[in-house]
């Protein structure tokens, strides 16, 4: 079964998960940006970053037969940063690559002031360009993160459809289908979800508007962890082939299928 990969940090894997995620089955991914561990401490730091990802992890991608897709942001980690208004103004010509196809990951992660302004900011940049945005809920303090991020989002009135609400657990599951936002189910052993707890979660809810990944970074995290989510449904005999696509495949495309450059092809046999 062919599977996308929506949120996952390739700059810190290795070419070997390349090939382990083309084996199970992996023909696309994206990859927004995201806290590389410290603080940057100049624009050029960030430009450099979102170069890296558009030119060199797309051409790693492809040498697996993977479509490597760029989401460029500033992390709310990184959002009190004095630099932070002028690395949200550098951003604005890196949206035209034609891998970049939306802004990500934005949002929140301790609910300051600072961070709810280039939230803001990113949140217009997006619905401007009419891109896919993908948000970073917190890791403390989820229920209220989500919350305050459901409220900005209909304060700015941006739409809906093209955002993506990440990092769900079961307390935030209900609260992020509550609108008509998608809602994200991370894979990430140990601070959020495993395999079995988030199909636990599309048994409760069902398929419509859910979305699997993984987030692999340098922490301890799986790029094989929409793969295992496609295993345990099938093991779970409570879901069709049909059902497990959507969710692994089918939901992820038409998420990203917003973008202009997302290559809607893919949607067909390779």
């Amino acid at each position: 079964m062919r599977m996308i990969e929506p949120h996952i940090h390739t700059v810190s894997r290795t070419t070997d998960d390349y090939y382990r995620m083309a084996l199970s089955g992996i023909v696309a991914c994206v990859e927004p940006s995201f806290w590389s561990g410290t603080d940057r401490r100049a624009v050029a730091s960030f430009e450099d970053y979102w170069e890296h990802m558009i030119t060199h992890e797309t051409a790693r991608a492809a040498q697996y037969d993977i479509r490597h897709y760029v989401m460029i942001g500033l992390n709310p980690k990184e959002a009190g940063n004095p630099i932070a208004p002028s690395v949200v103004n550098a951003m604005e010509p890196f949206l035209d690559q034609p891998s970049v196809v939306g802004i990500g990951e934005i949002g929140l992660d301790r609910i300051t002031p600072e961070e709810e302004e280039i939230f803001r900011i990113q949140l217009r940049m997006g619905d401007r360009r009419r891109m896919p945005i993908t948000i970073h809920s917190p890791h403390h303090n989820k229920k209220k993160g989500i919350e305050r991020i459901i409220e900005i989002i209909e304060e700015e009135g941006v739409v809906q459809e093209r955002i993506v609400i990440d990092h769900n657990t079961e307390e935030t599951i209900g609260l992020s289908l509550s609108t008509r936002c998608w809602a994200g189910m991370t894979v990430y052993y140990v601070t959020k979800l495993s395999a079995e707890r988030a199909v636990n979660m599309l048994v409760r809810y069902g398929t419509d508007r859910m979305i699997v990944n993984g987030s692999a970074d340098w922490g301890y995290s799986d790029p094989l962890a929409v793969p295992k989510v496609a295993l345990e449904m099938r093991k779970r005999g409570l879901f069709s082939e049909e059902a497990i696509r959507k969710v692994v495949f089918a939901n992820p495309h038409t998420f990203l299928s917003h973008s202009p450059f997302f290559d809607g092809e893919s949607d067909g046999e390779r």
